[in-house]
């Protein structure tokens, strides 16, 4: 069992990414995006090709550090919000939540 006090998942599966949306949660307690945020990808970094899935070259988005620094006006206000401490190793759980479940507009095929 993991440490990080961050749940994540993207609801959709399969063929159809693009129609989910996040579900998470903070110590087991729901937590709720920003509008903008609920049911687009995160832009954290991977390989989002359904081809060629080891390939480095196809990888994009922010590592962790980098996207921390571009997204810390928005996770500030959510974690007031959620009375979840503002503190390095909380910004990095977030992110390593999200991560695993991240992805691209296209990376299923779906549209394809």
């Amino acid at each position: 069992m993991s440490d990080n006090p961050f749940r994540a998942l993207w609801t959709q599966k399969g063929h159809q990414l693009c129609t989910g949306h996040w579900e998470i949660t903070y110590l087991e307690l729901p937590i709720e995006l920003p509008f903008e945020r609920r049911a687009s990808d995160m832009e954290t970094w991977g390989i989002y090709s359904f081809i060629y899935e080891d390939d480095p070259d196809y990888a994009e988005g922010l590592p962790e550090e980098e996207w921390i620094v571009a997204n810390i006006e928005w996770l500030q206000i959510l974690f007031e919000e959620f009375n979840i401490p503002f503190d390095k190793a909380h910004l990095k759980y977030f992110y390593q939540a999200i991560n695993p479940e991240d992805w691209r507009c296209g990376s299923c095929g779906g549209c394809l």
